[in-house]
């Protein structure tokens, strides 16, 4: 068995560290063999000189006053904690250290321990990626930049279709016309369901989408819900069901929107016959809002996978494809970036059950009841505008003709404008419009909303308006608006722009009626 002196001296021999001990005046008195490797010095050369030979000329006269603090004081602690240290090399080099110092009392004496550890490595491989994140956010910023600019632009063309395809579609009788006619406005919906769920998806790998918390109530959820999709349940023979909900949550109402709309249409298209239904369960401080369906149901291999890109349950890879399995996967990154918790429940030919679960907002409580929105679940007026006066605004010269025709094929008188400044000039000669239809971004420093706020004061009242958008960022969707504005994404099906006139135009003439 080795004395305790020995056993001591080969522990010291074998650290990892260069060890370097001091005495007060700060004399080496002992180094062991990692001083070599480290300082290239032999330990013989380093007996009886100052430690400070040991670190760069520039902080020599510095580190005495240093030294001298610390055998007044001594303790166990790292040297220049928060501090950048580097060593000096026999051959005149610096390199960045790390040094944790321990007292050692020996009688009167105090003498310094000094562990040394090259971070040379550490230190370069902390700078690489210093700059990796700060390139990363580069190209982050980059990306961000890119898909704002291909949101609107990539929808500014299919807005331009779309609208032509409508129009085309009730001026064209013929017969041998109506089929290609049908057949490009599925190609057109198609295409426009590609890009918008490949931009959401790359908004969210970049991070260009930060959520915007706020509370709210569900019930205006499912009634957006019910507006958006109960005309393509019924047209496949489905019934919409969306129950009463008074409950209200904390998250981001846009970003919990586009779920909903998500897990909705995915259940109505694997859904042949029967339901889907929207509810909502208070479970403790929890609202779990359900989406369930009597579709055609998942077996258990495919459960794992359904969350996927492009994967589509029953589809082969190369098969004509209706949709492109994107709504899934966009799902649970909003779900991720959300922090909630998302669930799924199927049986093979019964139907599926997708559900997520949200805090609760403390903000509404189930009494408060959202009398708002049933009312507006009522049936629209169906009857057809009768030279309703339209002002039009947007700078893209072929999306502002297409709505012109559009409209005018459908009897009304359209007014258009390309600017803020065009808008106030026409409604200043022409008088009041019944709607406004203006683009949100039209390429200066005002918006869609400057020119509604600036014609209501400059008609000294409330004006129905559709903000027509390509901007799918959260900030855009969560606006807050009033009861006479509504919000339409491009490309919007020209139907759907139909039927939101028709409902803001009934509205307004039943609210002037009473």
């Amino acid at each position: 068995m080795l004395p305790p002196a020995d056993l001591a001296r080969y522990a010291l021999e074998s650290a990892p560290d260069a060890t370097v001990i001091a005495d007060s005046a700060g004399l080496i008195t002992y180094v062991n063999h990692q001083v070599t490797a480290i300082f290239g010095y032999e330990p013989e050369e380093l007996i009886g000189r100052r430690i400070e030979e040991l670190m760069p000329e520039r902080y020599r006269s510095r580190h005495v006053s240093h030294r001298e603090a610390f055998v007044a004081q001594p303790r166990a602690r790292a040297m220049g904690a928060g501090l950048e240290l580097h060593g000096r090399r026999k051959d005149g080099s610096e390199f960045p250290v790390e040094i944790s110092l321990s007292p050692i009392r020996r009688g009167p004496d105090t003498f310094t321990a000094a562990a040394i550890r090259d971070v040379t490595d550490r230190t370069r491989i902390m700078a690489e990626l210093v700059a990796a994140r700060e390139e990363a956010n580069r190209a982050n910023a980059a990306k961000s930049r890119f898909l704002t600019t291909a949101s609107h632009d990539l929808r500014q063309p299919l807005q331009a279709l779309s609208l032509l395809n409508g129009t085309l579609r009730r001026v064209a009788t013929a017969r041998h016309l109506t089929e290609p006619l049908a057949q490009q406005e599925n190609a057109i919906s198609a295409m426009s369901r590609l890009i918008n769920a490949l931009l959401d998806i790359s908004k969210l790998e970049s991070g260009a989408i930060k959520p915007e918390i706020t509370d709210f109530k569900v019930a205006t959820l499912f009634e957006e819900m019910r507006t958006e999709f109960a005309g393509l349940a019924n047209a496949k023979g489905l019934t919409l069901q969306v129950e009463s909900c008074a409950e209200g949550v904390r998250s981001d109402a846009a970003l919990v929107g586009q779920i909903l709309r998500n897990l909705t249409a995915n259940a109505i298209k694997y859904t042949r016959t029967g339901v889907v239904a929207l509810r909502c369960l208070r479970e403790r401080a929890l609202v779990r809002l359900e989406v369930r369906d009597t579709g055609i149901g998942i077996t258990a291999d495919h459960l794992p996978h359904i969350f996927d890109e492009f994967y589509q349950v029953g589809v082969a890879p190369n098969a004509a494809r209706d949709g492109y399995g994107l709504g899934l996967s966009i799902v649970t990154r909003l779900v991720k970036l959300l922090d909630l918790k998302l669930d799924v429940r199927s049986e093979l030919g019964k139907g599926s059950v997708f559900s997520v679960t949200l805090p609760e907002s403390a903000a509404y409580r189930p009494a408060q009841r959202d009398t708002g929105a049933s009312r507006a679940s009522a049936e629209a007026d169906a009857t057809q505008p009768q030279r309703r006066r339209v002002l039009l605004v947007d700078d893209d010269d072929g999306v502002r003709k297409a709505t012109r025709l559009l409209l005018e094929i459908e009897g009304y008188e359209v007014w258009t404008a390309t600017s803020p400044m065009e808008a106030l000039r026409e409604v200043g000669r022409s008088g009041r419009p019944d709607l406004l239809i203006t683009d949100y971004h039209l390429g200066c420093a005002e918006t869609g909303l400057d020119i509604i706020v600036s014609l209501r004061q400059q008609l000294g009242a409330a004006l129905d308006a559709i903000l027509m958008t390509g901007d799918t960022s959260p900030s855009v969707k969560g606006l807050v608006l009033d009861e006479h504005i509504r919000v339409a994404s491009k490309p919007i099906d020209p139907e759907r722009l139909l039927a939101m006139m028709t409902e803001l135009l009934g509205n307004s003439g039943a609210a002037r009626l009473a």
